[in-house]
């Protein structure tokens, strides 16, 4: 074992069994701590969109503070370096992020957060500890997760809590994709469901924010900050970064510019656009994601993970035409289109993973009752391209035409986990290369059954499991159907290996791809 495992290794023993926490400001969530003297970290610390020189980190604390940061390679804090501190003030809800740059690669990194309460000089907070590992320049292996969907369907934190984050926690990811659904802005969390056996799910936590829709700025802040009183989950966020994408739920079901509120007595104001704002500022606060300063907001990024991976970032929310009257209507955008492509075509590492919000070939209507509009990419039809497969069609071709290779999809979304192999012999559509999208999910939420297969590329399913349809889906977390993924790189056969899990850590199914080409 190197040194940089073992210091890692003990790192996460140190953090205790699940819930367990070195740091004593997490030994239980604030709202059970009653009024303190000092600040107090109200949720963790996070990490995320870590590279092989730097990472953002994220903490929250209770009151307008002013938080001192330190990082050190060691474990002990020895001869730390120490950041301009940063003011948590209201107008961000008293959270704070940064990046640590000039970082060495494949390299351990501790973080510190010390909160000075602003009006108290003499008022400091217990420090909260958190680390990350920086992504190698060699051929190191890599190992990371993938899933979606937290906390959905009323399904909230129940005795048993967010398990699954929990067993992903146990296989020491470099890091962990949350592929969209992050959160269910529309989906207010009771105290309790019945359920058909006649038991009944009680949800343990249940705060102001999340017993209704979110429509504030502060309803949706309030979104994050319940999933983040998971034990499961603040503990995974302490070892392991997040790299962070949306989808619909985040914001409303399905939204696309032809959501109509009108009749929505839950909604005030019935511009979804007001709602889409408000949300895309409570994720940008919430999470560890690196903000642009040329384009605020934006979620579309690279991730570049060393000489064997490159993870490209694709938003199908931000940028889309309706759901509903527009059969043209883009995912992409042409702006992000132009630069999934120029990105693709610049990368010279091993694989090209491409982490997207929604499946390809599954059908998923905007009006599911009567198979009216679409929500992603597939229309139903199994023909030639049209409408948004036009778009989708179009990167497909430039990634053949330009000898691309080594391009694997990752999605979430519908609620159960799969294996799909895309091929041109199978498609309506001919003008591409055959390649795997991987789907997995949920993380803490409803199960549901499959969805239809759209023929127009080709796919083929390897594998599933899910729910049935009707009455039997939208299952309970405690029913077992909740899946992440995990993908392994060997630094020296560059082989990727692809597993599909449950929270009970069992293997379901397995597939080891090899490389064309190899990196350069």
């Amino acid at each position: 074992m190197t040194p940089i495992e073992t210091t890692r290794r003990r790192f996460l023993s140190s953090m205790g069994a699940v819930g367990g926490f070195a740091v004593a400001s997490l030994a239980m969530p604030y709202y059970a701590r009653g009024t303190s003297s000092r600040p107090v970290f109200t949720h963790g610390v996070q990490s995320g969109d870590v590279d092989t020189k730097s990472g953002m980190i994220w903490a929250r604390v209770d009151r307008p503070s002013r938080i001192a940061v330190e990082y050190s390679t060691t474990e002990s804090f020895s001869a730390p370096l120490r950041l301009p501190s940063i003011d948590a003030l209201p107008n961000s809800d008293f959270a704070a992020k940064c990046l640590l740059d000039n970082l060495l690669p494949d390299q351990d990194i501790f973080y510190r957060f010390t909160a000075t309460d602003l009006y108290d000089a003499n008022s400091v907070a217990e420090p909260i500890v958190g680390r990350f590992r920086t992504a190698p320049l060699d051929r190191r292996s890599v190992r990371f997760a993938w899933s979606g969907d937290t906390a959905g369907q009323g399904w909230g934190i129940d005795y048993v809590g967010m398990k699954t984050y929990s067993t992903m926690r146990l296989h020491e990811p470099d890091f962990f994709i949350h592929s969209g659904d992050t959160v269910y802005a529309d989906n207010p969390i009771p105290d309790e469901i019945p359920l058909r056996d006649g038991t009944v799910w009680k949800n343990r936590i249940v705060t102001p924010e999340k017993s209704d829709v979110a429509r504030s700025l502060d309803e949706y802040r309030g979104q994050w900050k319940y999933n983040l009183l998971d034990e499961h989950v603040r503990a995974m966020n302490a070892v392991c970064p997040t790299f962070y994408q949306w989808d619909d739920h985040e914001v409303l079901n399905n939204w696309s510019a032809s959501t109509d509120l009108r009749d929505d007595a839950r909604y005030r104001e019935k511009d979804i656009s007001v709602y889409a704002a408000r949300a895309m500022r409570a994720f940008q606060e919430m999470t560890p994601i690196r903000t642009l300063a040329a384009q605020p907001g934006r979620i579309f990024r690279k991730i570049a993970y060393g000489r064997l991976l490159d993870v490209f970032f694709v938003d199908l929310r931000s940028y889309r035409g309706a759901n509903q009257g527009d059969a043209n209507a883009d995912l992409f955008g042409w702006r992000q289109a132009d630069w999934l492509k120029r990105e693709l075509a610049a990368s010279r590492a091993t694989w090209k993973v491409i982490a997207c919000d929604m499946p390809i070939g599954l059908v998923v209507w905007d009006d599911h009752g009567d198979k009216r509009g679409s929500d992603a990419i597939a229309n139903g039809d199994n023909g030639k391209p049209k409408g948004r497969e036009r778009e989708f069609a179009d990167i497909l071709t430039f990634i053949r035409d330009n000898a691309i290779e080594n391009i694997v999809w990752l999605t979430a979304d519908v609620h159960y986990t799969a294996a799909h192999h895309y091929d041109p012999a199978r498609g309506a559509f001919k003008d591409f290369l055959p390649f795997w999208e991987f789907v997995s999910g949920p993380l803490h939420s409803g199960t549901y059954g499959p969805k239809e297969l759209d023929m127009t590329f080709g796919p083929e399913v390897r594998f599933i499991k899910a729910s049935g349809t009707g009455i039997d889906q939208n299952l309970p977390p405690s029913a077992g159907l909740q899946f992440f993924g995990l993908v392994d790189i060997n630094g020296q056969t560059e082989q990727m290996t692809v597993r599909l899990m449950d929270r009970e850590d069992q293997e379901l199914w397995q597939v080891t791809l090899d490389p064309a080409g190899g990196s350069v």
